[in-house]
C-alpha cells in the first residue's frame, strides 16, 4: 500500500514537471527573439594619438535596438585611423571618436580644425600646482606694466586675462586624459585660435605668465578691466594726476601818466639826467 502510495506521488511529480517544461516552452516560443548586429569594438586599451592597427580592434556582437550612432561595422576600414580620444577594451567605435582620414598619429589629431597648438613654460606655480589636466580649460593670466609713466617717471603694474576657456592639449609630453592626479610639469601645451596664438606669444614676451583653472562646464566670460596698484589699494591713479601749474605773473608796467623821479649827475665835462 505504502509503494502504491509512493509510486502515485513519483507520478504525479512527473506529470507537473511535463506540464512546467511545456508551458515554459510554449512562453519562449512566443517571444520576439532579439535581433543583432555585428560592430567594430576596441580589443584592447587605446589611448589618444595612436594610431588603429588589425591586433587593436575586432567584431562583436551587439543588440540591434542599442547600436551608438555612428558605429563602424568594417574593421579594416579603421586601419590605420587614428583616436582622438582615449576608448576601453569592448568599448564600440564611432567616426566622431577618430581623426580625419590620412591623419598622423600624434599631437597633431588632436587639434582641433583651424586650430593651434603652442606651449607656454610653467612651474608649480603657474601651473596651478600640477592641476592643469589635459583636457581642462584655462585662463591666461599676464602680469606686465602698463606702458604709461606716473609723476615719478615709474610706469604701473597691472595684471589682466588675456585669454579665456583655453583648452589644454597635453602637459609635458603626456596627452593622457585618464590620470587626474596632478602633475607638476615645465611645459603645457594648449590649443589655441591663430589670433590667441599671437595674443598669447606677445603676452609672454612683455610679462609673466599665469593659468587659471577654470570650471569645465562654466562658459561665463570673466571681463575685466584688469588689476592695477591702484586698484587694488584703493588709491587714485597717479597717471590722472596732472601737476599743479605754476602761476604765472604779469610783468608790471609803469603807468604813462605816473610821476617820475629823476636825477642829475656830472662826469667830467659831460652831464646827463637818470630818471627811476
Amino acid at each position: 500500500m505504502k509503494n502504491r502510495r509512493a509510486y502515485m506521488m513519483m507520478a504525479f511529480a512527473i506529470v507537473l514537471g511535463l506540464a512546467a517544461v511545456a508551458l515554459a516552452s510554449r512562453w519562449l516560443l512566443g517571444q520576439t527573439p532579439t535581433t543583432s548586429a555585428r560592430i567594430v569594438v576596441a580589443a584592447s586599451d587605446v589611448s589618444l594619438g595612436q594610431r588603429l592597427g588589425p591586433e587593436m580592434v575586432k567584431l562583436s556582437e551587439w543588440p540591434a535596438d542599442s547600436v551608438p550612432a555612428g558605429a563602424l561595422r568594417d574593421p579594416l576600414k579603421l586601419s590605420g585611423r587614428v583616436l582622438k580620444t582615449s576608448v576601453l577594451r569592448g568599448e564600440p567605435l564611432t567616426e566622431v571618436k577618430l581623426a580625419p582620414v590620412g591623419t598622423l598619429g600624434g599631437l597633431s589629431a588632436l587639434i582641433g580644425e583651424g586650430k593651434r597648438a603652442i606651449t607656454v613654460r610653467v612651474n608649480d606655480v603657474i601651473g596651478v600646482a600640477g592641476f592643469a589636466l589635459p583636457g581642462n580649460f584655462v585662463d591666461i593670466l599676464v602680469s606686465t606694466s602698463d606702458g604709461v609713466a606716473n609723476l615719478n617717471g615709474h610706469e604701473q603694474a597691472i595684471s589682466k586675462i588675456v585669454l579665456e576657456r583655453i583648452l589644454v592639449l597635453a602637459v609635458a609630453q603626456e596627452v593622457s586624459r585618464d590620470d587626474t592626479k596632478p602633475r607638476v610639469v615645465n611645459a603645457v601645451t594648449l590649443e589655441v585660435a591663430p589670433a590667441q596664438a599671437e595674443k598669447l606669444d606677445l603676452a609672454r614676451s612683455v610679462g609673466s605668465l599665469s593659468l587659471v583653472l577654470r570650471n569645465q562646464v562654466d562658459p561665463t566670460p570673466g571681463t575685466t578691466s584688469g588689476a592695477t596698484k591702484s586698484s587694488l589699494l584703493g588709491t587714485a591713479t597717479a597717471a590722472s594726476e596732472k601737476p599743479a601749474e605754476p602761476v604765472r605773473r604779469a610783468p608790471q608796467q609803469v603807468a604813462a601818466g605816473a610821476p617820475r623821479h629823476c636825477v642829475g649827475t656830472i662826469d667830467g665835462l659831460k652831464s646827463r639826467q637818470e630818471c627811476l
